[in-house]
């Protein structure tokens, strides 16, 4: 299949998406992972968001959330704005630059499948992740809060992906069949670059700036602004090609 025909039917399948639950979004992810070659690099980023999006329904924590209707929510909004991304890529309508990187080097061949799942992480958490708290509090009328239950849901996603990311990374490294695909040790520079949970720390805290901002449109406007242009320099980073 041609990237021309494959980015025609991702389209379609993200035009008739509207994912309400979790599980609607999970299954726009196998759609969009049962699409994409194994050339697209956006393929690599899908695949370790399905992977993590499952390990939070499955593995909630051991208490039990804090507030489930809470998180996800959370997961569904945030899921949507991968979703946009793309969309607003495929139609050439105003992509964020925090995602240009990854989109613009979808097929770039001196690009390791690690690399394309980091760069969409750094968009997806640096960027899209205070825009979903956000917007999540504007629509509970409440914003983000360090001493609440919330906050605490939110930190117990960390101790999913400490388990969760080592294992995409392997599965990136090898091959899903198992093949010697790449050398790991050529990337750890690129790889040190990459610390999930200080990032969404990170979005938390830019969440609540936001929130401070709310009625002042025009400084909420440059922030935003400056949070994409500085994650997307950062996507272009963590795309350095690497030499096979």
């Amino acid at each position: 299949m041609s990237s021309d025909v494959s980015d025609q039917a991702l389209s379609q399948i993200l035009s008739s998406s509207n994912p309400t639950t979790i599980a609607e979004v999970i299954t726009t992810m196998e759609a969009i992972d049962n699409l994409l070659p194994d050339h697209d690099g956006l393929k690599w980023f899908n695949l370790l968001y399905k992977m993590v999006t499952v390990a939070v329904v499955n593995n909630p924590p051991a208490q039990g959330w804090n507030d489930a209707q809470w998180i996800s929510r959370l997961d569904v909004i945030f899921a949507r704005l991968y979703f946009d991304a793309i969309l607003s890529s495929l139609q050439n309508a105003g992509t964020p630059r925090a995602w240009q990187a990854l989109f613009e080097a979808r097929f770039n061949t001196g690009v390791d499948r690690v690399q394309f799942a980091l760069c969409g992480m750094n968009a997806h958490i640096n960027h899209d992740l205070p825009l979903a708290l956000v917007q999540l509090s504007t629509e509970l009328g409440t914003g983000p809060d360090e001493n609440s239950p919330q906050h605490a849901d939110f930190e117990a996603v960390n101790e999913i992906l400490d388990v969760v990311e080592p294992e995409a990374v392997q599965i990136l490294a090898t091959g899903i069949v198992g093949q010697l695909a790449q050398n790991l040790g050529r990337l750890d520079d690129v790889l040190a670059m990459w610390k999930v949970r200080k990032a969404r720390d990170t979005s938390w805290t830019n969440a609540e700036i936001l929130w401070q901002m709310r009625n002042v449109q025009v400084l909420r406007n440059k922030f935003v602004r400056t949070l994409d242009r500085l994650t997307g320099f950062a996507g272009r980073g963590l795309l350095i090609s690497i030499d096979k």
